[in-house]
């Protein structure tokens, strides 16, 4: 790998705007893996992520069912005693949920659902005010116009500060957008070295064109890029591990943070959420901010992802 040009770093450390009133960091704390009943162990990771500058904390109701998790709300609920514990960091954090997956259904956006479902995570939350509420599914059976009004209905209640989409397409986006008097302030899809779709499908262009915050889950593939030595799993190239082990070679840090470093490096200037449970890793993401990848570089590791050269 040759040495760093005079080419400018991409990779953008400056804060984020969510809409015109909210302000966060270029790296988030995710709750996915968030479960539990340590409520000492939750402080500390969330105290630690506010002290680097990870204020946005994101959740959702349905994290808890899995890794562990004793089922839907676990996350909510171990965050909510956090908050009980130490209320202070309430005030430090932009805190975001998401809701609308109901057990067995799977789908719910209807007025009626949406609406208890955003109440029940006020409850567990323990807070009188959500700063960011996401669609995490698009219900294909509900009308935007049905749910542009319970999201509409939420904010003048002042229960939402901000309304945003998750796993929404570009169309899905628009079409829930035409409906709002509240403004979308946020997508979140799933993005990183590995699954480069936003930059293809129209999730980043929309982004830049309406003003959206793209909020990037799993930006280290569910930690499949997190590794080191020769990956064993048959999804992730060899050509890719080879080019981000390269860069991080040059850039003296590890894997994981050359592929954050990459998702920071987009144009629509993704914040890219965590979901490592781990002190020692929280600390060690923020080398991400640091690192310089040039133009030429992160074509490298799109061309390694895609498995075929760019025309």
């Amino acid at each position: 790998m040759s040495a760093p040009t005079d080419l400018p770093s991409l990779v953008d450390p400056s804060r984020r705007s969510l809409g015109p009133d909210l302000l966060v960091g270029p790296l988030a704390f995710g709750c996915w893996r968030f479960v539990g009943t340590d409520v000492a162990r939750g402080q500390e990771l969330v105290e630690t992520a506010l002290e680097l500058g990870m204020d946005l904390v994101d959740t959702a109701d349905i994290y808890g069912r899995g890794w562990g998790g004793g089922g839907f709300g676990e996350s909510e609920e171990l965050l909510g005693a956090v908050l009980a514990a130490a209320p202070s960091l309430r005030d430090r954090m932009v805190l975001a949920t998401k809701g609308g997956i109901s057990e067995g259904v799977p789908y719910d956006s209807s007025a009626r659902y949406l609406r208890s479902a955003c109440e029940a995570s006020l409850r567990r939350l323990g807070v009188d005010v959500i700063d960011l509420y996401q669609v995490h599914r698009a219900d294909l059976l509900a009308h935007p116009a049905e749910v542009a009004g319970v999201l509409d209905e939420l904010v003048d209640a002042g229960k939402v500060r901000a309304v945003g989409v998750s796993n929404h397409t570009p169309a899905q986006t628009e079409a829930l957008a035409a409906h709002l008097r509240a403004p979308l302030v946020a997508t979140q899809p799933e993005l990183s070295a590995l699954q480069l779709a936003p930059l293809r499908d129209g999730t980043g262009d929309l982004a830049m064109r309406a003003g959206l915050a793209v909020l990037a889950w799993s930006p280290l593939a569910g930690g499949r890029l997190a590794g080191s030595g020769p990956s064993t799993d048959d999804s992730i190239g060899p050509e890719l591990v080879a080019t981000l082990d390269g860069l991080a070679v040059r850039e003296r840090v590890d894997r994981a943070t050359v592929a954050l470093a990459f998702v920071l490096a987009l144009p629509f200037r993704p914040v890219a959420i965590l979901g490592t449970q781990s002190v020692e890793r929280l600390r060690s993401s923020v080398a991400a901010l640091s690192v310089h990848l040039d133009r030429a570089d992160c074509y490298r590791i799109i061309e390694a992802s895609e498995g075929v050269p760019l025309p």
